[in-house]
């Protein structure tokens, strides 16, 4: 990206049967919106006009065919299909599934080549978007694939960030796919998350326990004592800040969570269900770890309110407003890591201290 330039910040439909086309037209509908970043939507200008229409909103959609006719200031729209679409509100067919991975596999391209800046994801139906292109539990999972890095969901608002060991696995496999490998993997994705995406020097750590009351001495389950308790261990050994495990029923509802800058959850509801109780509508879902910047809202496709023109945009204008932040973020991270090399390589031999050492 050009000095100056805005981000540009694609943007994958979801489900048109849902209400992901309502919230991003309802974002982008207010002209502050463009002129703090620069959209591109993975659809079709004239099915978005349909249901613009259908909806009853505002909006006017800048059709291109190529990402550097993108112009600032404009709703543009990447088409990737010229045919009417059928769209049955509510309704979770195999036509929308198709459209959904249409749009989202190319935004995912676009991304990895770099023709966008970051990615936001209206939300999929995760059952009708299987194919023998996609068979992943979500977003997450295929973005791991695609980009460099080692993925993580972490919820995210201004106060609050809530990041997974487990996200999409069966409870009954919970406790097995734990081991002291993904631990000590998750602890680090989460760690270097913190610092270079959200500007936290020395970020601090809460783990929750994989049993009931962190297993009471074994009562309820070893996993806690066998595996999490001593991969914690040698990660404090290592001069990282990060405490527990703590027991997950207490841990939220008595503000503890407020002593640290991000939570590390065993599983997907131990994590999510509490993030929604305190931020629900407010709350981004970010995925941390990878090369590249993906957000979405902290919701799915709404069925039983799309085409009600019902829908509250506030988490979908969060994930834009964190996309473009990190976004920026990184950029400042990367510039300050590559000044201190600079500096470290003309004065061999002294070391330097504070917020930034280089690695030697």
């Amino acid at each position: 990206m050009k000095k100056g330039q805005k981000v540009k910040v694609g943007i994958s439909i979801g489900d048109l049967n849902g209400i992901g086309a309502e919230i991003v037209i309802k974002t982008f509908s207010e002209q502050l919106m463009l002129d703090f970043c620069t959209p591109i939507i993975f659809a079709s200008a004239k099915t978005l006009s349909y249901l613009k229409k259908q909806l009853g909103l505002q909006g006017d959609f800048y059709g291109i065919d190529a990402f550097a006719k993108a112009v600032e200031s404009k709703i543009n729209v990447f088409n990737l299909w010229k045919e009417p679409v059928q769209i049955d509100w509510g309704e979770a067919t195999e036509v929308s599934g198709k459209y959904a991975l249409k749009s989202f596999m190319a935004a995912t391209k676009a991304l990895k080549n770099g023709d966008i800046d970051v990615l936001v994801t209206a939300p999929i139906n995760k059952s009708n978007i299987q194919s023998d292109e996609f068979s992943f539990p979500g977003h997450t999972d295929y973005l791991a694939q695609e980009l460099e890095g080692d993925a993580m969901m972490l919820m995210i608002t201004d106060t609050l960030k809530v990041g997974l060991l487990t996200d999409h696995v069966a409870v009954k496999d919970i406790a097995s796919a734990i081991t002291p490998e993904l631990i000590v993997k998750k602890v680090d994705t989460l760690y270097e998350a913190l610092k270079q995406d959200f500007g936290v020097s020395k970020p601090k750590i809460a783990l929750l326990g994989i049993n009931p009351h962190v297993g009471d001495n074994g009562v309820i389950g070893d996993e806690d004592n066998k595996v999490l308790i001593p991969t914690l261990d040698k990660i404090r050994e290592g001069g990282k800040l990060v405490y527990g495990p703590y027991a997950a029923d207490s841990f939220f509802g008595s503000g503890n969570y407020k002593n640290f800058d991000a939570i590390l959850a065993a599983y997907h509801d131990q994590g999510l269900i509490p993030f929604k109780t305190l931020s629900f509508g407010k709350g981004v879902n970010y995925t941390a770890g990878l090369s590249k910047i993906r957000t979405s809202p902290d919701h799915g496709t709404a069925y039983e309110i799309a085409g009600k023109s019902q829908a509250d945009e506030g988490s979908f204008r969060g994930a834009i407003f964190a996309a473009v932040s990190i976004f920026n973020k990184r950029l400042e991270y990367q510039e300050i890591t590559e000044n201190v090399l600079k500096v470290s390589v003309r004065k061999p031999g002294r070391e330097r201290t504070g917020r930034y050492t280089a690695k030697k």
